[in-house]
C-alpha cells in the first residue's frame, strides 16, 4: 500500500511543524511524537512505533494514557497537566505497555506550544538501564544482608572467644614461677601471658568498636608510630624471637600521624609477619621501617630482605583476596587485602617493588590532612 504522500503534508501543517523537519522527524532514532492538549497523539515517528507495535491508527485511537503502564498513570497526569500549563518538563520517567505486552521505560522531554494546544516530546529508551539498576539494587542488598550476618558473625564468635583467652590468662596468673626452675620454661610462659593479653586487648577493642555508635566508620586521631609499632610487636614477639628477626626504625622524618590506631596496629602487624613469613631459608630476617614526606605527604616505607616475588606475575593482585605470593607457604592471603583496604578506606594506599630473591620494598602513603 503507498502511502498518500497528500496526508501527510495536510497533517503536518496541522501540526504546525514545517516541511522541512519532516526528513528529521522520519529518520530519527530518538522517539519523537506530536500530541495535544486533549491527550491524544498527534504523530510519532518510525523509532517511536517500533518501539511500541503500535501502527499510528491505532496510537492516534486511544489517549495516551491507555498506552501507559497502570502504576505510572497519575504521576503521567500530573506532568501532563504541568504541559498544559505551559510548564516543560525534562527527564521525566514512565513506562508504556507495548503491544507484544512488554513493559519499556521511557525518560521523556516534553515543551508545550499553548498557542498551538500542542505538545512536542523525544523520548529515549532507559529499559537496559533500569535492569542493570535494579541488578545493582539486587545485588547491594544480598551484600548488605551478607555483611549484617558476618558482622554478627563476629560479634559472636570475638564475644564467646573472651571467656577462654580470660580463663587461659587466669591459669597463667595461678602459676607460683618461684616453683619452676628452668629459666627458659618461664621465659616461654612470659611470652605467652604476653601474647594472650595481647590477643585479649585486640578482642576488647574490637567489641568496643563494633558496639558503639560509630561502628563501620574509623575513628581518626594523632596515632604515635612508634606506639603502634611496639604494640604490634609485643603481640608477636615470640615470632620475633624465634625467628632472629630484626628489626631497625627511623621515625625521624615524623612521629605522628592522623589515621585510625587499630589500623595502623594491623598495618604494621601484617606486614612484619609476611616479612617473617617469606624469609629466605638460614637467612635472618632484617626489616627496616621508616618514615619520610614526599610533597608534604606523610609515607611509610617497609623493606625486607626476603624471598620477594616475581610483579610481572604477581603485580597488584598481592593485594587482593585470597592471593597467595608463594603456595608453599602457608597462609590464606588475607593480611595484604586487609592493609590495603584499611589504606584504601582512609584516603591512603600502598604499593610494592619487588624482585626475586630480592626482598620487598612497601610505600605507603598517608591521605594529606584536611
Amino acid at each position: 500500500m503507498i502511502e498518500d504522500k497528500s496526508i501527510k503534508v495536510t497533517l503536518y501543517k496541522f501540526i504546525s511543524m514545517p516541511i522541512k523537519f519532516y526528513p528529521f522527524f522520519e529518520s530519527s532514532l530518538d522517539l519523537l511524537c506530536v500530541a495535544n492538549f486533549e491527550g491524544y497523539f498527534l504523530d510519532v515517528n518510525p523509532a517511536f512505533l517500533n518501539m511500541i507495535g503500535y501502527t499510528k491508527e491505532e496510537l492516534r485511537s486511544k489517549k495516551i494514557s491507555e498506552f501507559i503502564y497502570e502504576e505510572d498513570r497519575q504521576a503521567t497526569t500530573q506532568v501532563q497537566k504541568g504541559l498544559y500549563e505551559n510548564r516543560s518538563t525534562v527527564n521525566f520517567e514512565n513506562r508504556y505497555r507495548t503491544k507484544r505486552g512488554e513493559l519499556v521505560w521511557l525518560s521523556w522531554t516534553a515543551v508545550p506550544i499553548d498557542d498551538k494546544k500542542l505538545v512536542y516530546a523525544i523520548a529515549r529508551d532507559i529499559s537496559h538501564t533500569k535492569v542493570l539498576k535494579g541488578d545493582r539494587m539486587d545485588e547491594l542488598v544480598k551484600l548488605t544482608k551478607k555483611n549484617e550476618e558476618l558482622i554478627r558473625l563476629n560479634l559472636i564468635t570475638s564475644h564467646d572467644l573472651q571467656s577462654p583467652v580470660n580463663s587461659v590468662l587466669s591459669l597463667l596468673g595461678m602459676i607460683d614461677h618461684e616453683e619452676i626452675k628452668n629459666k627458659e620454661t618461664i621465659e616461654i610462659l612470659k611470652y605467652i601471658k604476653i601474647g594472650v593479653k595481647g590477643v585479649k586487648n585486640s578482642l576488647d577493642n574490637y567489641l568496643d568498636v563494633m558496639s558503639s555508635d560509630s561502628f563501620g566508620k574509623a575513628a581518626l586521631e594523632e596515632v604515635i608510630l612508634n606506639d603502634s609499632l611496639t604494640i604490634a610487636t609485643n603481640s608477636i614477639s615470640t615470632l620475633i624471637e624465634n625467628s632472629n628477626t630484626e628489626i631497625r626504625v627511623n621515625f625521624s622524618s615524623y612521629e605522628s600521624v592522623i589515621f585510625n590506631k587499630a589500623y595502623l596496629q594491623s598495618v604494621f602487624l601484617n606486614l612484619i609477619t609476611n616479612a617473617i613469613k617469606y624469609t629466605k631459608p638460614s637467612v635472618p630476617p632484617l626489616i627496616q621501617i621508616s618514615s619520610f614526606l614526599e610533597n608534604g605527604q606523610k609515607c611509610l616505607v617497609f623493606k625486607d630482605n626476603g624471598i620477594g616475588m616475581n610483579l610481572k606475575h604477581v603485580g597488584d593482585k598481592i593485594f587482593d583476596l585470597n592471593q597467595r605470593i608463594n603456595s608453599d607457604i602457608e597462609g590464606k592471603g588475607v593480611g595484604l587485602y586487609i592493609v590495603s583496604n584499611q589504606l584504601k578506606s582512609l584516603g591512603g594506599e600502598i604499593r610494592v617493588e619487588s624482585e626475586l630473591n630480592k626482598g620487598s620494598t612497601f610505600f605507603i602513603k598517608f591521605r594529606t590532612s584536611p
